[in-house]
């Protein structure tokens, strides 16, 4: 009877310890899909207007956070208006430098950004000083 006893018992070790590795590697696969799929870009491009703020804010996780005036509209109100993070520091340097000029962002719109890249999904990686000429 011990003999039997001892012949479940290693099955059900080996079978247990089966299952742990391939709950393991499951679990890893998971986690890289997931990682991809929060990273994965769903559009790039380039923004023009007036630097209206630019911030290191965050409880957790300090991000760099700005928001640019439109070019072409007269009223600042939520839709003339766009919120972007700052994907690095040099970034937001160059950015802090701008605040209150007419300026052009590059941006990569990601499909759920992390909290520690920003607020926003649209994460800024350049920007340049623009020229906007206003005809009235």
């Amino acid at each position: 009877m011990s003999a039997q006893f001892d012949k479940v018992k290693t099955t059900a070790g080996r079978w247990g310890r089966r299952f742990l590795w391939i709950l393991f590697f499951v679990l890893v696969g998971v986690g890289i899909g997931y990682y991809i799929y929060r990273n994965y870009t769903i559009s790039e491009g380039s923004r023009t207007g007036t630097l209206v703020k630019m911030s290191r804010k965050g409880v957790l996780f300090k991000t760099y956070e700005g928001q640019l005036h439109l070019a072409g509209s007269t009223i600042m109100n939520t839709q003339s208006s766009w919120e972007f993070s700052v994907s690095n520091k040099a970034a937001y340097e160059a950015l802090q430098k701008l605040e209150g000029n007419d300026v052009t962002v590059y941006y990569n719109e990601k499909v759920d950004a992390f909290p520690w890249q920003g607020d926003t999904d649209y994460l800024v990686f350049k920007a340049e000083k623009a020229n906007i000429s206003q005809s009235k």
